[in-house]
C-alpha cells in the first residue's frame, strides 16, 4: 500500500483504484479524532481501510468523511466505507446529499459518462440519511489538538463542490476546484 506522511497530522493514501497507482488519493487528517478527505470509488475502499491500519488510525477514530463533490472518483466509495467507521458522518454539499442517500440516478449518469470506467470503479452504495451532514461555508470542525477543518463553498467544477482548509498545514483540499 502507498501511504505518505505529509506532516505530523496529515497522511496521503494512494487508493490505487483497480491497480492504477498515483491516480486518486485520500487524505487523513488527525487531531484527537480524525477525518478522511475524499473516499475515491467503491473499488478503493479495501485499500483505504488497509492504509488506515498501516498508519495506525483506528476505524473508531474517524469522525468525518469529507467529500469535495459527489462524482464517483471522489465520493463513490462513501457508502461502502461508512459501515466500517462507526462514528463517522459524511460531509457533503446540500445539493449532493440526496444523490449520496439514493445514488441510483448518480450511478446511471456515471455509467453514461464514464462507460466501462464506471463499472471498473464499482457501483455507488447508498449512505444512510442519518449519517449525512450538509456543511455550510465557513463551518469549522474541531478535530482536537489544535487541528481544524474549515468548509469552503467552491462551486465551479460542480454546483455541489466544496473544499476544505486545514490550519494544521495551512493547506486546502480542493477536489477538482
Amino acid at each position: 500500500m502507498f501511504t505518505r506522511k505529509l506532516s505530523d497530522n496529515l497522511y496521503l493514501i494512494d487508493l490505487k483504484p483497480a491497480g492504477f497507482e498515483n491516480f486518486i488519493a485520500s487524505y487523513v487528517l488527525r487531531g484527537k479524532i480524525a477525518a478522511i478527505v475524499e473516499t475515491g470509488p467503491s473499488v478503493s475502499v479495501p485499500n483505504l481501510l488497509t492504509a488506515l491500519r498501516e498508519i495506525g488510525v483506528k476505524n473508531e477514530e474517524i469522525h468525518y468523511v469529507a467529500v469535495s463533490h459527489i462524482h464517483i472518483d471522489h465520493a463513490g466509495g462513501a457508502g461502502a466505507l461508512l459501515p466500517h467507521l462507526p462514528n463517522a458522518k459524511l460531509l457533503v454539499h446540500e445539493r449532493g446529499a440526496p444523490h449520496m442517500i439514493n445514488p441510483t440516478r448518480l450511478w446511471e449518469q456515471s455509467k453514461l459518462v464514464l462507460g466501462e470506467v464506471a463499472e471498473l470503479y464499482s457501483e455507488i452504495p447508498p449512505v444512510p440519511e442519518s449519517r449525512v451532514v450538509t456543511p455550510v461555508d465557513g463551518m469549522r470542525l474541531n478535530l482536537g489538538e489544535h487541528v481544524e477543518l474549515k468548509v469552503l463553498e467552491t462551486g465551479g467544477h460542480a454546483s455541489h463542490h466544496i473544499s476544505f482548509y486545514t490550519n494544521a498545514t495551512q493547506g486546502v483540499f480542493p477536489g477538482d476546484a
